[in-house]
């Protein structure tokens, strides 16, 4: 949720040049030395190290490993359109509590949330829609579209 807190619209981080530089330093490689990091944006690797801790306690990025979930035995991922009847709010803060739903995002359109889904298999899935996700309070109704190929996954869109 890219370090806001639920239901909280997000402001802008206002962040300096160097700033920008060593994030798009770790987009381009995350497991890039601070060392190199120093010696590419002019800082020492104490500085970087400083720098990159408070970017992360503020919420503005996470180094994190993006992985490939079929690689882990995850075969199902979807993205589930959800209608709801009542506050999308709470809704969304009970769908980010399930495992199985790594992102959730409010919408506006013929779905009032999405919800991204990653499962071992379709039973999984099955059994995640009837007994958790159509079960929850508010929710009027759902439309799966289950991915057949990933074609792209990038998190290098840089700063501005």
């Amino acid at each position: 949720m890219n370090g806001q807190r639920r239901g909280q619209s997000p402001k802008p981080a206002q962040l300096d040049d160097v700033s920008k530089k060593i994030i798009e330093q770790l987009q381009a490689d995350g497991r890039r030395s601070y060392a190199e990091i120093g010696k590419a944006v002019g800082l020492s690797e104490a500085a970087v190290r400083q720098r990159v801790q408070k970017l992360t306690d503020s919420g503005v990025m996470q180094v994190v490993a993006v992985t490939d979930p079929m690689q882990l035995g995850f075969f199902r991922q979807a993205m589930i359109g959800i209608r709801a009847s009542a506050d999308t709010r709470v809704l969304a803060e009970q769908l980010a509590e399930i495992d199985a739903v790594d992102y959730v995002v409010l919408t506006a359109g013929t779905f009032d949330i999405l919800a991204e889904v990653v499962c071992e298999d379709d039973d999984e899935l099955l059994e995640l829609l009837n007994s958790k996700i159509r079960n929850l309070d508010g929710v009027l109704s759902t439309e799966t579209f289950v991915y057949l190929k990933l074609h792209k996954q990038f998190y290098n869109w840089g700063t501005r």
